[in-house]
C-alpha cells in the first residue's frame, strides 16, 4: 500500500485526499423544487404526477390553492348582533303570550 503526499507549501507534506468536484454555485446547497409528486387526484376525478398539470387544471376550475395561510375566520350567523336581538324578541313574545294564557293547542 502506498501512500501519495502533496506539498501544500515549500517542505510542508500531506497525505493527499480525494478531492470533491467544484461548487457549480455559491450556495451550500442550492435549492432544488421537483415538479413530480404522489399521484393526485384532482375534483374532476383524474390522477396528476406534475405540479404544474394539477395546478393548471385547478386553477381553469376556478379553484384556490392553499398553502400554509390561514384562512379567514366566518363568523357564524347565531352570533351576529342582529340574529340575536332577533332570537330575544321571539322569547319575549313567546313568554308575553303565555303569561297571557295563551296556550299551544296539542295535536292528537
Amino acid at each position: 500500500m502506498t501512500i501519495k503526499l502533496e506539498e501544500v507549501a515549500p517542505n510542508c507534506w500531506r497525505v493527499a485526499k480525494n478531492k470533491s468536484p467544484e461548487k457549480r454555485s455559491h450556495l451550500a446547497f442550492p435549492m432544488i423544487i421537483s415538479d413530480e409528486m404522489p399521484p393526485t387526484e384532482q375534483v374532476n376525478g383524474q390522477f396528476y404526477t406534475s405540479k404544474s398539470e394539477f395546478r393548471k387544471v385547478g386553477r381553469a376550475l376556478g379553484l384556490v390553492e392553499i398553502g400554509t395561510e390561514k384562512p379567514k375566520q366566518t363568523v357564524r350567523s347565531t352570533a351576529k348582533r342582529e340574529t340575536k336581538a332577533a332570537r330575544m324578541r321571539t322569547l319575549q313574545k313567546a313568554i308575553a303570550e303565555y303569561k297571557a294564557g295563551r296556550r299551544p293547542q296539542s295535536q292528537k
